[in-house]
């Protein structure tokens, strides 16, 4: 009993047990890292709803071309045929597809990798959440949103998204401030002419012009007219369609 009593004392004389610093500095990590992933959830599920007021290439385009060109309007108040020259552009498979199109990545791979393969929804996920670049903790992250974002927003979503986005020229940002500045018009007059011009500078708007377009761009511009047309045609569309 004596031994217990004087056990008892000596633990409380010395205190209580102290937590290694490495084991904190873990719990503070994990506590950490937890707080980042409920964070990104809540954007994603934020952004399905409200307008992402910025972007991480917004942020560092911001100044260098004077004050950023940007409009966001509704996919009310953008042609259709603008979204379907996107799809046609960059994304044929959007309304087949879970957020990779597993085709393109193929042929990616066949051509040895000097074609793209990204989705509009991986851009989104690029543009919205993330940074530009080609580095692997990017594209990690890339992969893991993806079928979060496809999850939780609807493809019309995602593509309106995308045209609010999408840098079109130097500093300017969406669609509607594309076709203002190019055409002096709004988004929702576009003809299919000029819709097609538009997506036929992406995903390079810096190296391509819609007011002083090359025949690269020219040409590119005819084909994706023509795969806009079949888009529709074949239904393609049924996902972002009213």
């Amino acid at each position: 009993m004596a031994g217990k009593t004087s056990k008892s004392s000596k633990s409380r004389k010395n205190g209580p047990v102290r937590v290694p610093v490495l084991t904190r500095l873990r719990r503070w990590i994990r506590r950490a890292l937890w707080l980042l992933v409920l964070a990104v959830l809540a954007l994603v599920l934020l952004f399905s709803v409200v307008n992402p007021p910025i972007t991480h290439t917004m942020w560092v385009e911001k100044g260098k071309y004077g004050a950023l060109k940007r409009d966001w309007v509704p996919m009310t108040d953008i042609a259709p045929v603008m979204a379907r020259s996107v799809v046609a552009a960059e994304d044929a498979n959007f309304c087949r597809h879970w957020g990779f199109d597993l085709d393109a990545i193929q042929a990616a791979i066949d051509a040895g990798a000097s074609r793209g393969a990204s989705t509009i929804s991986q851009q989104v996920v690029k543009n919205v959440f993330l940074w530009q670049g080609r580095s692997w903790t990017r594209k990690a992250l890339e992969t893991a949103l993806t079928p979060l974002v496809e999850l939780t927003w609807s493809k019309r979503r995602i593509l309106e998204v995308y045209l609010n986005v999408a840098e079109f020229g130097p500093g300017v940002f969406g669609v509607e401030a594309a076709a203002q500045a190019s055409f002096g018009i709004s988004a929702a007059d576009l003809s299919a002419t000029q819709a097609a011009r538009l997506a036929a500078v992406l995903p390079n708007p810096r190296g391509r012009s819609v007011r002083a377009p090359s025949a690269f761009v020219r040409r590119r511009a005819v084909s994706i007219a023509d795969g806009a047309a079949t888009i529709r045609k074949d239904g393609r569309d049924d996902c972002f369609e009213n």
